[in-house]
């Protein structure tokens, strides 16, 4: 096996991925699998794929860490209980058969459920779905894709009678306007925003980044809308008005291939009016004109949007608002033009295509008596579920009251990832009886397990992933498997087997996906309007399976393996009934809804309070099970965040790098406010369970009365943490989509009275009222914080000492240390204020001998303070840059002598020489910031030193 084509782990653009087992002569991507028991170990490297057609060869900061991900700390290998006894697979299997049925027997159908994953392979999702919705006769089979990308699909269901996404990435290099909504791409689908910014450059294409925020990929826009959170449907619905108005929509195409534009814009012009939308959407008038007209002058426009859209209780209304607008110009499947919804996972596509929503059946079906007969025919069952399931934030509601009495959770971290956590987490805890399959015993779900299954992770699957664009990609098997690890559809057809149902006799995955093709094609040729269509691979070979290329579907013919930029709905004809697109009406959702409505306004909000907005940061996954022990990628963000304006720090009595308390406002009611005077909060909540803690940060560009968190945080790295702690689930009403944009919470101070991180192999005595795991190059560190109660004494093997040491800046550092065999065994450095210092340096420190010479490098690195990293691909910090920028500047001076040299000269001059920005690019708007924040004080430096007298001059 010289190498594998396989594609990457994370997010929804789907790259493809080169392992080779000959890297050490070939790359520097040499990562060292460590074997099990005596297995020899195993060395790859990994490359971009040239020839997929999604990243062309290039890859981002986690996707060329992905080999570093494998070293998995505390990988499950056998089937083992709550106790952590481990048992055998033919135990679990007759465990889990057995409790299952008991409860159908006792309480029904419904009493039972799934809850899958978007990184969970196509085959896994058939099998899932196959075993709920066609045998145990239940639908409450949902999906974590439920939490990103539902209400894109509920939109496409309304507007095309199918979730069919139209286009392809190729759209977005050949438009000339691309609007990004709610959607920090640079960050969270960064090679394909590498792709649309080269197609700028060659073709001159307009970027547009409609956000609250002036996120990386705002910053590198041609404009910037910084809407107010919520608006986006106004907006969208007035540039319809506008559309209509000026005489801009394609009549022709309207008439021909769509139904209900007149009623919309009749209701349209009930409720709204062109005057107002400047004052409550926050954007100036000559933007939204600019914007407007860059829209409609355009024939060539491509709309993408991600979770800033989806999860929103108007997420469904807001994505239907954005593709009338696109039918009304006659821009669907068109070259270049449309809406494309980004997925935040590798296979959300893939399970949509074999049902793994609760809402939806297989190949793109719904419950209709034609349709669950037509799967009860295909699967020779009687027992096909004939209504829609209990999606997400419901089935774990059901969970919590008792309705389930059984759960299986395959792949995913629900008890971090969905709203009103710690409700979830107890939920889980008081059901009778939780399944988990996972890779990990470590996430905070797998802890609330009865039986805990090992599971094949990514390098050791092996099938099918769907990507954004509709591209169905191999993942394959290039490192051996952990102990007795299984695939998630192997172990689901073993149950459904002991349960004794016919048709689960899968000896691979290829048998899998040919039931999968064979069934599209039957549903194809009995429902013709239908979209999705795999007829072309039902008779493959499993050869052919295993060299399968990426190939997007529809495919109707063997031929078109290999297929690529294809478009869907070309013709006009939809999959409607009536073969017409619908546009749809969006002005009466929030009448209708018995919740709250978003956005809220600021005149709402009490002293403490903030709007919370949270997602993604640059380099980490999910909750962090894969990524959070890979060090390049934990620098960073090393600790929980909250970002905030100055001016709302201000108002809310918060500075920068104070530890709070973030907690739901209902949860906090009658309990004192932060006083602007900046006081202590003596009797806020001490429950560590209906809120999270973070530091907070500022960001000048965040909105007044607005904050800014990342989603990532769980128990697993910190048991304050965790964004959705304080998350309500509050839903779109049409997708069932949780609205983790936008919520109202209440900000308290944490009460920490000492402060700081813990190196080497010890803990403190008593556990900190806050701390976060940090893996780093060399071990872990501990950011820590003790309450004025808590002792910060050590507790470990060896002498203790401590002192305290006053930096240059006045700051006073309390130190301890572990000292062993005269070695350093551990160190603690705390201070009533943050601590900044270099945390790689200093935890270089452990194991070293214990002198006069490490106390000195301790000082000077405490001293030396902290440089946060900017590049994750080269290990750049923000210090670095500088030191760069300052180097080059002077050499330009010299060199041109009396011309001064520009901003972009040495930028670009520095980073030839660092490497930062040059390598997958999501980190360029940073590093520009950060050459931009610096280059006025830089230029008068050298100005000064240029102009400084010589030593002869002076007197």
């Amino acid at each position: 096996m010289a190498s594998v084509e396989t594609s990457c782990a994370y997010c929804g653009v789907g790259c493809g991925i080169t392992i080779d087992t000959n890297s050490a002569k070939q790359t520097q991507l040499s990562t060292n699998i460590d074997g099990l028991g005596g297995a020899q170990p195993q060395f790859f490297g990994l490359t971009g794929t040239q020839q997929h057609p999604s990243n062309f060869g290039h890859l981002c900061a986690k996707g060329e860490s992905l080999l570093q991900t494998l070293v998995t700390p505390n990988v499950l290998r056998f089937p083992r209980l709550a106790s952590g006894k481990p048992i055998s697979w033919e135990d679990a299997i007759s465990t889990i058969s057995q409790r299952f049925q008991a409860f159908i027997n006792q309480y029904g159908s419904d009493s039972v459920a799934i809850y899958l994953s978007g990184q969970l392979l196509t085959e896994d999702y058939y099998v899932a779905n196959k075993f709920a919705k066609g045998f145990l006769k239940t639908a409450n089979v949902d999906t974590n894709s439920r939490l990103c990308m539902s209400s894109a699909v509920s939109a496409h269901l309304r507007a095309f009678g199918e979730d069919v996404v139209a286009g392809c990435y190729q759209d977005l290099e050949l438009a000339d306007v691309v609007v990004l909504v709610g959607s920090n791409a640079a960050w969270t689908h960064p090679v394909l925003f590498q792709r649309l910014l080269a197609a700028r450059s060659k073709r001159g294409t307009k970027i547009v980044v409609i956000d609250p925020m002036l996120t990386a990929t705002a910053k590198q826009a041609d404009l910037h809308l910084a809407i107010n959170p919520g608006a986006d449907l106004d907006l969208f619905n007035h540039l319809l008005l506008h559309i209509e108005q000026t005489g801009q929509s394609d009549t022709n195409y309207i008439q021909s291939n769509t139904q209900g534009f007149t009623r919309v814009i009749e209701q349209l012009k009930l409720q709204y009016h062109s005057d107002n939308l400047g004052e409550s959407s926050g954007i100036s008038t000559e933007k939204l004109t600019a914007f407007f007209e860059l829209f409609c002058s355009s024939q060539r426009v491509v709309t993408a949007s991600c979770q800033g859209v989806n999860q929103s209780i108007t997420g469904t209304s807001t994505t239907n608002a954005i593709i009338n607008c696109h039918l009304a110009r006659g821009q669907v499947g068109q070259v270049g033009s449309g809406f494309l919804s980004l997925t935040g996972q590798p296979n959300a596509m893939g399970g949509r295509e074999v049902g793994g929503l609760a809402t939806q059946l297989a190949s793109h079906m719904g419950f209709s008596k034609s349709e669950t007969q037509l799967l009860a025919d295909f699967w020779q069952t009687d027992s096909v579920a004939n209504h829609k399931g209990l999606t997400a934030v419901d089935m774990f509601d059901a969970v919590a009251n008792g309705k389930i009495k059984a759960i299986w959770i395959l792949g995913t971290n629900p008890v971090a990832s969905l709203p009103d956590s710690h409700k979830v987490k107890q939920a889980l805890n008081d059901c009778p009886f939780v399944v988990v399959s996972d890779i990990t015993a470590d996430s905070d779900t797998a802890k609330t397990a009865d039986i805990l299954l090992p599971a094949l992770g990514w390098s050791q699957k092996d099938g099918t992933v769907t990507n954004s664009e509709r591209t169905i990609s191999r993942q394959r098997q290039f490192n051996h498997v952990s102990g007795d690890a299984k695939p998630d559809w192997w172990a689901i057809a073993q149950v459904a087997q002991h349960m004794g149902f016919n048709g689960f006799e899968f000896q691979n995955s290829y048998q899998v996906f040919n039931e999968h093709a064979q069934l599209s094609a039957r549903v194809k040729s009995t429902f013709p309007n239908i979209q999705f269509d795999l007829t072309g691979l039902e008779n493959i070979t499993e050869q052919e399976y295993d060299q399968l290329l990426p190939t997007q579907w529809p495919i109707n013919d063997v031929s078109q393996i290999g297929q690529q930029s294809t478009r869907i709905y070309t013709n006009g004809k939809f999959s409607t009934v009536t073969d017409k697109a619908q546009f749809i009406n969006t002005v009466t959702v929030e009448r209708e809804l018995d919740k709250p409505s978003l956005p809220l306004g600021l005149q709402n909000l009490s002293t403490q309070e903030i709007i919370l907005n949270s997602g993604r940061s640059r380099d980490q996954w999910h909750t962090m099970t894969r990524t959070g022990h890979v060090a390049k990628l934990r620098a960073h963000q090393p600790e929980p965040y909250l970002y905030l304006s100055a001016e709302t720090m201000a108002n809310t009595g918060l500075y920068e790098n104070q530890l709070i308390r973030c907690q739901q406002t209902d949860s906090v009611i009658n309990q004192t406010s932060i006083q602007t005077t900046r006081q202590t909060v003596e009797n806020a909540s001490s429950d560590l369970t209906t809120g999270f803690v973070a530091r907070v940060k500022m960001d000048s560009h965040l909105k007044l009365g607005h904050g800014w968190s990342n989603m990532h945080w769980s128990e697993q790295f910190s048991p304050n943490a965790g964004v959705n702690k304080s998350i309500s689930s509050i839903t779109d009403p049409l997708s069932m989509q949780p609205a983790f944009k936008n919520q109202k919470v209440s900000l308290y101070d944490a009460n920490i009275n000492l402060q700081g991180m813990i190196f080497g192999d010890c803990e403190p005595q008593f556990i900190p009222a806050y701390w976060v795991q940090h893996a780093l190059t060399d071990g872990l560190c501990r950011h820590v914080g003790f309450a004025e109660n808590q002792s910060s004494q050590l507790n470990g093997k060896g002498q203790q000492l401590s002192w305290t040491y006053d930096l240059e800046s006045g700051q006073r550092i309390d130190i301890s240390c572990l000292i062993d065999t005269k070695r350093l065994s551990s160190l603690q450095i705390l201070s009533k204020q943050s601590v900044k210092v270099a945390l790689e340096a200093v935890n270089q420190l452990i194991g070293q001998t214990f002198d006069s010479q490490l106390l000195k490098t301790l000082q000077q690195l405490l001293n030396a303070g902290d440089s946060p990293l900017v590049c994750a691909c080269t290990g750049v910090t923000e210090k670095q840059i500088i030191q760069s920028l300052q180097h080059n500047l002077t050499s330009e001076l010299v060199k041109q002598a009396h011309e001064q040299p520009t901003l972009g000269q040495v930028q670009d001059a520095m980073q030839q020489q660092l490497g930062c920005g040059r390598q997958c690019g999501s980190c360029q708007s940073e590093v520009s910031q950060c050459s931009q924040d610096n280059w006025q004080q830089l230029l008068s430096e050298a100005r000064h030193q240029q102009n400084k007298p010589g030593s002869e001059d002076v007197a």
